[in-house]
């Protein structure tokens, strides 16, 4: 029985294929990358379309899903923006063959806001159709600032134009100005003029606010002056440079995050010297070149110092030791306050300062009335600056208690004056 299996087997042993080729399932078929393809279709299109910017919309819309945008994303986007395709550099492939290139573009349309702006509706709806071409986008753009150097000044605004426009109503990310700072572009001042257009026609989009806030959250606010070259990079000539081109906004906003970050610099150098316990000369003479270097009002120091002080100290926690323990502390740092106290309204933040800080802090709620009666001792504070505080200049912080705490002492600095007043009348 064995035996007649085997020899079955034998005789009917299954054919082995060879030199044969079998036929490929079509997903398996590598697609080729035809972009010049692409290109012909899609200019075919938008020289179809014409002028009316809906009928372009409505043809990339519906084109979509016949041709496949996201592979060719880089040349959808080059021809839109400049018209044909365009090789590493920005110069134009076949820029000699107008078959291969179209006017309906944007470096092709008329140089002012309203006909720019529609073409960035044009944008805006292609990429609420085909989502995926955001970041795609994204990318086109930072390549095209790049590219800056190969356009001519007249696309180099309309491109400046677009971009502030699409950075207005968010179609693109605060981010794509990193290729402004390419080392070429700033020392040409290409990045500088591109940048003034591109700020004024976001503006023209947005106010100035939201400008600046987009600007922070891309970490874009403290880089702003390296759109000028390294011997340039100073706040007076931005400030100059922007306000020369109507953006006084732009250089407010700057000069406001210059000083915001060298008072942080500032706070932190003066925390390790009191830290430290320099002596208060030094410290004096240190804040004082600071000011001088960096252009910084009294009434913005003393704040700083306020703080600083406060800091250098571990509190105790008990609110009957606590005041013993400022009131000590404080009048070894008075003399510093004292110097930087000189004009009414720095005192007057101070003791605004000293409020806030006794009502953050509950364990110096009591001891607020003791550290005023003490700068006044030590001529830190001038009656005139406690009876303004007294009457129109507090916050609203623990207002009620503070005011009751000094009511005592207000109406002793007024009698006193009123007697000064009636001496001096009677000489």
């Amino acid at each position: 029985m064995r035996t007649t299996l085997r020899n079955f087997m034998n005789k009917h042993q299954k054919p082995v294929l060879t030199g044969q080729r079998f036929k490929t399932r079509k997903r398996d078929e590598k697609e080729k990358f035809e972009p010049t393809v692409f290109r012909d279709t899609l200019i075919q299109g938008l020289n179809e379309a014409g002028d009316d910017l809906e009928a372009v919309a409505k043809f990339l819309d519906s084109t979509g899903s016949r041709l496949d945008y996201r592979r060719y994303a880089d040349t959808l986007f080059d021809i839109l923006v400049a018209g044909s395709m365009l090789a590493p550099g920005g110069t134009r492939i076949d820029d000699g063959d107008k078959t291969k290139m179209t006017n309906h573009c944007v470096f092709s349309a008329n140089e002012d806001h309203e006909t720019i702006r529609n073409y960035a509706q044009v944008f805006n709806k292609l990429i609420r159709r085909y989502k995926y071409l955001e970041k795609a986008f994204e990318d086109e753009m930072k390549k095209l600032l790049l590219f800056l150097k190969a356009f001519s000044e007249a696309e180099q605004t309309k491109l400046a134009m677009l971009s502030g426009i699409l950075l207005g109503n968010g179609t693109l990310p605060a981010n794509i100005l990193t290729s402004l700072f390419t080392d070429s572009l700033v020392k040409e001042g290409i990045a500088a003029s591109f940048a003034v257009k591109l700020f004024k026609a976001w503006m023209a989009e947005k106010d100035a606010n939201s400008v600046t806030s987009s600007l922070r959250k891309a970490n874009l606010d403290k880089r702003l002056l390296e759109l000028f070259p390294v011997n340039r990079q100073s706040v007076d000539h931005f400030a100059q440079y922007f306000t020369d081109a109507g953006l006084k906004e732009l250089s407010d906003f700057l000069r406001v995050q210059q000083s915001l970050g060298t008072r942080k610099e500032l706070q932190k150098e003066l925390q390790e010297r009191l830290s430290q316990e320099c002596p208060i000369k030094e410290v004096v003479l240190y804040v004082k070149e600071e000011m001088k270097r960096n252009d910084l009002p009294e009434t913005a120091v003393i704040g700083l110092l306020w703080t600083c002080i406060m800091n250098a100290v571990e509190w105790n926690k008990k609110e009957e030791l606590v005041a013993e323990q400022a009131l000590k502390h404080l009048k070894q740092y008075a003399p510093l306050l004292a110097v930087f106290s000189s004009q009414g309204q720095s005192e007057l933040i101070l003791l605004q300062k000293v409020q806030e800080y006794c009502y953050d802090n509950i364990h110096f709620m009591k001891a607020f009335q003791k550290i005023v009666v003490l700068f006044y001792k030590a001529d830190v504070l001038s009656e005139e600056a406690i009876l303004k505080w007294y009457k129109e200049a507090h916050v609203a912080k623990g207002k009620s208690v503070f005011l009751d705490q000094m009511k005592k002492f207000v109406e002793w600095l007024q009698n006193a004056e009123e007697e000064s007043e009636s001496e001096g009348e009677e000489n």
